[in-house]
């Protein structure tokens, strides 16, 4: 006749089932998957007036670089190279820290010319800069 010891009935187990916490992963990874796409879209609002209007630049605060359509760069009505313009800039901007570039490209240019010059000015350390468009409706 075989003895049981009341040892055996306290045996922890060994193995853990995991299918609940997989369950409950899948759970959560179908909830988060279907509230994301409703956490990017932004509800209509009616904002109240008031607030700080946007700051008035000084003249001295602003270098104007405009870009034609051929991918001439132009700052103070003087036409230049831009590994020459981008080191005008970076001394104008070291020289003064309020400096704002503003960059006016023709809507004919391509797209290359502007990226390069937000690229020189971004290694140059300038992060201040603007794209300006024409504010007149078509």
């Amino acid at each position: 006749m075989r003895r049981f010891s009341q040892r055996n009935s306290l045996v922890t187990l060994n193995d853990i089932n995991i299918t609940p916490l997989l369950d409950l992963a899948f759970v959560l990874l179908i909830i988060f998957i279907i509230t994301t796409p409703l956490l990017e879209k932004s509800i209509e609002l009616n904002l109240p007036h008031g607030g700080q209007a946007e700051k008035q630049l000084e003249k001295k605060d602003i270098a104007t670089v405009e870009i034609t359509a051929a991918g001439a760069y132009v700052l103070n009505k003087q036409r230049m190279q831009l590994p020459q313009l981008l080191s005008q800039l970076a001394q104008d901007s070291r020289s003064n820290p309020n400096l704002v570039v503003y960059i006016r490209g023709d809507k004919d240019g391509r797209l290359d010319y502007t990226a390069q010059l937000i690229d020189g000015c971004q290694r140059n350390g300038i992060k201040r800069y603007s794209l300006r468009t024409d504010p007149t409706p078509k």
